[in-house]
């Protein structure tokens, strides 16, 4: 980026030297228009003329800045009695999980936007229900992990260094190569595995022609073994 900024300013210079662009203030507007495009405009030095453009390098605030490239703090409240530094790291990349439930609830699964209601109360209702939505489709998440390409192995991040780039299991990692699970049943996303649950349906049906008041049966879909598996996880879901 320092020298992307160098070969723009460059360019100014080669056009101050031969004379075509003169004047303090016309360099000056040409200098700015490019000066910070890359966002390291803090670490030149520029000097400029009404026939004249140089500048330097700030090698201190490079240096200084090159020491932390890459770094970043975390800052709590919390003693280390309550949080060492790994579970603070944690705590702080599990904010991703709440970013991916905001975005359901926005956009994707829930979309609480745009809101119809008129009345405040009314408002309120819709957003502890989609909330609710939310934690269930959380349980449902923890409960079809295996289903999924999830990576079933989550006791593995209370122990690997929070600061590495984290690493999917081997079970993960052949489920996103060969798209199956174990049994060769296809390995599904959320929206897929709810896709093929929502062909499980209840019919009632009533001998045609007849008044409303007449008896009605139901017909279940039967589920195959690989919905059964679904449903079966859904029901050891503690409360």
């Amino acid at each position: 980026m320092l020298q992307a900024t160098e070969a723009l300013l460059a360019v100014i210079k080669a056009s101050v030297d031969a004379g075509r662009l003169t004047g303090q203030d016309r360099i000056g507007v040409q200098v700015g228009k490019i000066v910070n495009r890359h966002k390291v405009a803090k670490h030149f030095e520029l000097s400029i003329g009404d026939a004249a453009l140089t500048w330097a390098r700030r090698q201190d605030a490079i240096d200084a800045e090159a020491a932390l490239d890459g770094l970043y703090v975390i800052r709590t409240s919390l003693g280390e009695q309550h949080m060492d530094a790994p579970t603070c790291v944690r705590s702080y990349k599990a904010l991703s999980n709440v970013e991916r439930a905001f975005r359901s609830l926005k956009t994707v699964d829930l979309k609480v936007r745009p809101i119809h209601h008129r009345l405040a109360d009314r408002v309120r209702a819709h957003i502890l229900l989609c909330m609710l939505a939310c934690h269930v489709e959380w349980h449902m998440r923890e409960a079809w992990r295996e289903l999924m390409f999830a990576d079933t192995d989550q006791a593995a991040k209370a122990t690997r260094d929070p600061v590495a780039p984290a690493r999917r299991s081997a079970s993960a990692q052949h489920k996103a190569a060969t798209k199956q699970l174990d049994d060769e049943q296809p390995a599904h996303s959320f929206a897929t595995l709810l896709a093929e649950m929502a062909t499980l349906v209840r019919n009632t049906c009533r001998t045609p022609s007849v008044g409303a008041d007449a008896p009605t049966f139901e017909v279940l879909t039967t589920p195959t073994a690989h919905q059964q598996r679904a449903l079966t996880l859904i029901q050891a879901i503690q409360p």
